[in-house]
């Protein structure tokens, strides 16, 4: 619901006599200041990262991959399909290459024998 519907509730609940003048306006500070939560996909597309481990070239399918779930293989096949239509896969290929950012290598667990 949007805010103006909220408010347009509270406003036609005022008027049923469900709330006082002052249970109103603490209701309509409330709504009014509450912070917006952001959208669910704005998350997923915090979380993109290119793959260190998972690459051929830049690690943007492995990222992918890892973040839809599906496999590598099938975002490559994507990308190569997408060649075909006037060089629209390698186009966004750089694209998401440039404005990616590689994974944290700070989260990557080091193997044993190399500490």
């Amino acid at each position: 619901m949007s805010l103006a519907d909220d408010l347009l509730k509270l406003e036609q609940l005022r008027e049923r006599g469900v709330l006082d003048p002052e249970e109103f306006e603490l209701a309509k500070r409330r709504i009014l200041e509450a912070p917006a939560a952001p959208p669910a996909a704005v998350g997923v597309v915090n979380r993109f990262r290119r793959s260190l481990d998972d690459r051929w070239v830049a690690g943007v399918c492995g990222g992918l991959a890892r973040l839809t779930g599906a496999q590598a293989w099938i975002w490559r096949l994507c990308f190569a399909l997408l060649f075909l239509f006037a060089g629209t896969g390698v186009l966004l290929y750089l694209l998401l290459w440039i404005f990616v950012p590689e994974e944290d290598t700070s989260s990557t667990p080091v193997p044993f024998s190399a500490r």
